[in-house]
């Protein structure tokens, strides 16, 4: 079976947010990702609401009937509360700070185990499964598991902007990660900077369920429209 594409929608929400107008519409991008029964979708509702709005997971949790919501957020309790009454079908717990451009590498699991813990307990008893968006190292995939994650993502981002080089090392540490997380029982996720060119070699990740990606593929949709760039990315995955 191909691995799952989860697209991301943010960046469409970002150039609604720059000219404060009503378009375009995340919710838009999900009808087509709906009509190319695409796996999932992605929002991130971030703690200053920079693209993603509260509305816009409300509108587009409503209209997925073949998609899953994936909904990303920091360990932020208003976010958390929100998430509790949407009830996405996963949330992934992300590191979040205000002046970054985008998510700059994994999660604390160590700093923040006790909070992740209890956040794990609390989602489960509502039927919300829990992925931790991580680096690959293998001591914070095996505290993932004690945490009570369902699913870690593997943070590609290393990879993706390092040179060529540099990228055979940075490979070798997500397919070891990979592969440790499958033998602890947990299931496994990618993303981050993933694009056209460079997510063959991330396919061969051990037990890797889906890629999120998001800056790529809308990026590419400027040029040739979303239907084509989402189908593009389709075409990829079912090539591995």
């Amino acid at each position: 079976m191909p691995v799952q594409l989860g697209v991301n929608l943010d960046h469409i929400a970002t150039i609604r947010q720059v000219r404060g107008a009503e378009y375009p519409k995340p919710y838009d991008g999900a009808v087509i990702c709906e009509e190319l029964k695409v796996h999932g979708v992605t929002l991130h509702l971030r703690e200053d609401r920079r693209h993603i709005q509260e509305h816009d997971v409300i509108e587009i949790k409503k209209l997925l009937k073949g998609c899953t919501l994936n909904l990303e957020m920091a360990l932020n309790e208003d976010v958390i509360e929100f998430a509790r009454g949407v009830h996405p079908y996963m949330a992934t717990i992300v590191p979040e700070r205000r002046e970054e451009l985008t998510t700059e590498g994994g999660l604390d699991v160590r700093k923040n185990f006790d909070r992740i813990a209890t956040l794990c307990r609390d989602f489960h008893a509502r039927g919300i499964l829990v992925s931790l968006f991580i680096e690959s190292d293998d001591d914070l995939v095996k505290l993932s598991k004690e945490a009570g994650a369902d699913y870690i993502e593997i943070h590609t981002g290393a990879y993706a902007d390092s040179r060529a080089g540099a990228r055979d090392a940075e490979l070798a540490r997500i397919l070891k990660a990979a592969e440790t997380a499958v033998s602890c029982g947990l299931r496994v996720n990618a993303g981050h900077g993933l694009n056209y060119d460079n997510i063959m070699p991330v396919l061969d990740m051990k037990g890797l369920e889906e890629v999120n990606i998001g800056h790529s593929i809308i990026s590419r949709a400027v040029i040739v429209g979303l239907k084509q760039a989402v189908q593009e990315m389709l075409d990829i995955l079912g090539r591995k």
